[in-house]
């Protein structure tokens, strides 16, 4: 997949969205100007506001968007996998394999999307929950199963386990030479480390 979706419906709009990823990453959230965004997208200044309230809605809408996309994609990674252990391992390949095929999508996730008070204060942000509960199912089912350990608190285990990979994302994002963060090698440690910490004694 590429970063652009100009091939699904309402092309104009996903034409706008992947212009201010573009923008924004290479600008920075605060640096950057509708008009910048309207100049990428070949559109009128006006035209961004037909679709979008201002520059902080279209942030938001690029998060609600993207991330509405990479949870469809997670799901059919995941179709048909029953083993929990097996679902949180893919689910962590998928997350560093979003940040190789989509940087400019990862650069606005990590860096500029932490810009916007709005998203840090007021913003339920409910795609990434439900990004979440993704883990914390596996969680669940794990401990149904007698794999994970019964005092294991999914909430928060779910929580620190998304937060090594966020900071993780943080790392290879800001990272001047990415060619030598291996990010195969990183998932692997991840979920090694985390069920060394999870997983129930064996009898």
């Amino acid at each position: 997949m590429t970063e652009s979706e100009a091939s699904r419906p309402n092309d104009k709009r996903v034409m706008i969205t992947d212009a201010a990823i573009a923008v924004f990453a290479e600008k920075g959230y605060r640096s950057a100007r509708v008009a910048d965004v309207a100049k990428r997208a070949g559109v009128a200044d006006g035209t961004i506001y037909l679709y979008f309230k201002n520059k902080e809605d279209l942030l938001l809408s690029i998060f609600e968007e993207k991330m509405g996309l990479l949870l469809d994609r997670l799901h059919g990674d995941l179709n048909g996998i029953e083993c929990p252990l097996e679902r949180v391992r893919i689910y962590v390949r998928h997350h560093f394999n979003q940040l190789r095929t989509q940087p400019l999508l990862a650069q606005v996730f990590q860096v500029e999307l932490r810009q916007s008070h709005k998203f840090l204060r007021e913003y339920r942000p409910e795609p990434l929950w439900a990004y979440l509960n993704v883990v914390g199912d596996a969680l669940k089912d794990g401990q149904r199963q007698g794999i994970i350990r019964e005092d294991v608190d999914p909430f928060i285990a779910k929580w620190a386990f998304f937060g090594a990979l966020d900071e993780l994302s943080m790392q290879w994002v800001l990272s001047r030479n990415r060619d030598r963060f291996d990010l195969e090698v990183a998932a692997e440690q991840v979920v090694d480390t985390f069920f060394r910490g999870v997983l129930a004694a064996q009898s």
